[in-house]
């Protein structure tokens, strides 16, 4: 009998869909399906790739409207914003088949009489995508993508909060003619899922979500020797320094910060600003933050909707709490927010100041509408509280010096520096963390290597 579950809009507590789980015969029919479809699928010419997946991103954006509907009630994003995943797809994928030739080209040595020799990139086999529910379509193409353009069979596993989007990803690259089982998709349970990491047909697995769930998918396929993509979590800092255009600054870490409910990886979580400018930075931002509306996300006026879950919601609470027993000050009342209900998924944006890092919401990640702001007397000290953190995905620096500024970001432990802007993935760069953050690398042509294998040729053509 197949498990069943059932995926709880956060908008009013209802059930929004539910599916069944794949069976043991159905999971084997799928893993045979996309190794003996692979071995089709590498000797497809890349332009037929590039053509056939760009035609299933023009089927997929063509439904972006439906898409951004079921988005908004899967997991909570405000219907204002939820099309823009859409649009995030469809630049992250074509620019991906726009670097497969690049990504994916033989390296040719330089010339040795007597021989012929270069580097060729193989595909891996079959690519197990594990995919999380707060930008369900983005992560997933970060992986999809460049798999399937280096020659990879996919077989994708959403999280339970989001399995339409599987669905629509299946529909659109089946609508654009892709080969059948050369992307595939299954809802799985947990144990079913650890079943298929250990599976010897699996031959590189791509996950996104958090720390815990990335020690599972390295522990479980300890032993097999095959590539492990990790995504994992963030605290990311953002430093004012006291030359930066604090308009410009506030407005885009509060928006990092607080967009889709602070449920991104790298969310602004934590700022360090220049004493001289401290006060009026605080005073701007929590401006910014009580213009915030908390409501449902299918209301178009809604700008802060829900978060994924009550318990979610709950843990942020206590962060917040906690830090108001050991001295920091709150500078939003939850009074202002009516939609806020203990215990719901409706949780009040919150302004913290007066934080250290002895406090959870400083040093562990919040992933909720918080953040704490800290005063710093300079850029040593900044740099120095920027590090002091076990996660290292994004950090953004606000300067009109950007000589210096790019001289500190030397400094700066991270996947991703930046400055003057935050919490964005330019698909042209390296997508990548350090420490808890994870190992691996997706986007840009450095994207491609993760999910292929050097293969050497070595001629020689006199004898």
């Amino acid at each position: 009998m197949n498990d069943i579950f059932k995926t709880i809009s956060p908008i009013d507590g209802s059930v929004y869909t539910e599916r069944s789980c794949a069976d043991e015969k159905f999971v084997e029919t799928a893993l045979k399906n996309a190794v003996a479809a692979q071995q089709i699928w590498k000797g497809v010419s890349l332009k037929e790739r590039k053509n056939l997946c760009t035609r299933a991103v023009e089927k997929f954006v063509a439904k972006k409207e439906r898409i951004a509907e079921e988005i908004c009630w899967q997991m909570g994003r405000p219907i204002r914003y939820a099309a823009g995943e859409v649009d995030g797809l469809q630049e992250r994928a074509l620019a991906m088949i726009d670097m497969a030739d690049q990504g994916l080209a033989p390296i040719r040595l330089d010339k040795k009489p007597g021989f012929e020799r270069w580097i060729q990139r193989e595909p891996l086999g079959v690519v197990f995508v594990l995919a999380p529910w707060n930008y369900p379509y983005l992560t997933a193409i970060n992986a999809i993508i460049p798999s399937l353009m280096a020659g990879n069979t996919v077989i994708l596993k959403h999280s339970a909060q989001t399995p339409l989007c599987s669905e629509r990803l299946h529909q659109a690259f089946a609508e654009g003619g892709l080969p059948e089982s050369v992307f595939q998709y299954l809802h799985l349970t947990h144990g079913a899922t650890e079943r298929i990491i250990r599976d010897r047909r699996i031959d590189h697995v791509a996950f996104t979500g958090s720390v815990a769930g990335g020690r599972m998918v390295e522990n479980t396929a300890a032993g097999r020797f095959i590539g492990t993509g990790l995504e994992l979590g963030g605290k990311d800092p953002a430093y004012i320094r006291e030359d930066a255009e604090l308009s410009h600054a506030v407005e885009t870490t509060m928006d990092g910060a607080f967009f889709n409910s602070g449920q991104s990886c790298c969310a602004i979580e934590r700022v360090y600003v220049h004493e001289s400018v401290y006060d009026d930075f605080l005073e701007q931002a929590v401006g910014w933050v009580k213009r915030l509306k908390l409501g449902r996300s299918d209301d178009p006026e809604t700008t802060l909707g829900p978060m994924v879950r009550g318990s979610a919601a709950d843990f942020v609470r206590e962060q917040v709490c906690e830090a108001i027993g050991q001295g920091a000050v709150a500078h939003i009342s939850a009074d202002d927010f009516p939609a806020d209900i203990p215990g719901s998924p409706y949780l009040a944006p919150q302004v913290l100041s007066g934080v250290d890092h002895t406090m959870r919401v400083m040093n562990q990640e919040s992933f909720g509408p918080v953040i704490g702001i800290m005063k710093v007397g300079s850029d040593e000290e900044a740099i120095q509280l920027m590090n002091d953190s076990e996660f290292g995905l994004t950090a953004a620096l606000f300067t009109t010096d950007i000589e210096s500024g790019i001289s500190l970001g030397q400094q700066i432990e991270t996947g991703t520096f930046f400055i003057n802007r935050c919490d964005y993935l330019d698909p042209q760069l390296a997508w990548t963390g350090i420490k808890n953050s994870g190992r691996g690398c997706s986007l840009s042509v450095m994207g491609y290597e993760s999910l292929t294998r050097p293969k050497s040729f070595h001629i020689k053509t006199r004898l």
